[in-house]
């Protein structure tokens, strides 16, 4: 990402299909542009829709001086006349231009992309991200970005309250470093998104798989009340058993010690291992019966989600009480 306080290169190029991450990548730019020359004349285009001789004024050399700022959204869709246009400014840039190019990445426009990097552009990634780790680290990058710090259990626990979409997460970091001493514990989220809707779902089912149904439909009804989707609630109830099946089936072992073999954080295997008491094989077995059947009807099988929820979670209790053979 660029630093607001110093100036960008002459040649920028955001590179990837993350809304969100180019779109900041982008405007933080154009700050530092701003911030280091206050009159800069900043004029922004889409590139499918933009001929070669239009940014001929805007790239050319000016009398009068004066940083410029020229952002170009969407580069992959650049038409042959403004790639080569572009390419062959990118040999020698004006000192007093700065070009942003936006690119998806991909195959399509690959040429202009890769003839920017050879023209020596500064690239700045901003793929989606594809895993669950990588989210880990973007929130824990959030959290030292609003100023904070945030540990693995924050990160894993903010996924879970609010949802994988980057730029409610970036809120979210913010808006807990702003209104905290500015060290983010699973607990801080915990008691800040109490009684929350995003975090509903995991309430849910951390009652559930504790046999706690009181809890569990309490919060199932208050989440449908204040207009949860059934879906993500039905995810955390089947999320929740596999959950505790693996770490059951793992057997014995510190948190630690199964975390890497399991592909899981720490503390998430505690908090299974914890769940898991109480549970016998057979009864997971009809858990995750119940947790797949909730599933279907909520995506699509039943005319009351509402209902098929609550009868999964009295069904998940009640596999762990009786042990198995519903």
């Amino acid at each position: 990402m660029c630093d607001v306080s110093t100036p960008p290169p002459a040649l920028l190029l955001v590179q990837g299909d993350e809304e969100f991450l180019a779109g900041r990548a982008i405007n933080q730019a154009v700050e530092s542009a701003r911030a280091a020359a206050p009159d800069a004349d900043v004029r922004e285009y889409e590139a499918g829709s933009l001929a070669a001789g239009e940014v001929a004024e805007m790239l050319s050399p000016s009398l009068f001086g004066g940083r410029r700022v020229l952002v170009l959204r969407a580069g992959q869709d650049a038409r042959k006349d403004l790639v080569t246009a572009l390419l062959a400014y990118a040999k020698n840039p004006d000192p007093d231009v700065l070009l942003i190019v936006g690119h998806a990445g991909g195959a399509k426009g690959k040429a202009f992309a890769d003839g920017l990097k050879s023209a020596g552009a500064t690239v700045v990634p901003a793929m989606k991200l594809k895993g669950h780790r990588d989210r880990v680290a973007f929130v824990r990058d959030e959290f030292r970005r609003a100023g904070g710090r945030g540990d693995e259990a924050a990160a894993e626990a903010l996924l879970a309250a609010v949802g994988n979409d980057l730029r409610e997460l970036s809120a979210a970091c913010s808006q807990l470093i702003a209104d905290t001493d500015g060290t983010i514990t699973a607990a801080t989220v915990s008691r800040y998104y109490r009684g929350r809707a995003e975090v509903s779902g995991f309430t849910v089912a951390d009652a559930a798989m504790v046999g706690d149904v009181p809890g569990a439909l309490e919060a199932l009804r208050w989440a449908l009340h204040v207009g949860v989707d059934p879906v993500p609630i039905a995810d955390a109830l089947a999320d929740g058993v596999r959950t505790v099946a693996r770490v059951a089936s793992a057997g014995r072992g510190s948190a630690y010690q199964l975390a890497s073999t399991l592909g899981m954080p720490a503390w998430k295997i505690e908090r299974a291992q914890r769940q898991a008491r109480g549970w016998q094989a057979d009864g997971l077995v009809d858990a995750m019966q119940a947790a797949a059947e909730c599933n279907a009807a909520v995506k699509g099988g039943s005319d009351d989600r509402g209902y098929a929820l609550e009868r999964a979670v009295t069904a998940v209790a009640a596999a762990r009480r009786s042990g198995g053979a519903r």
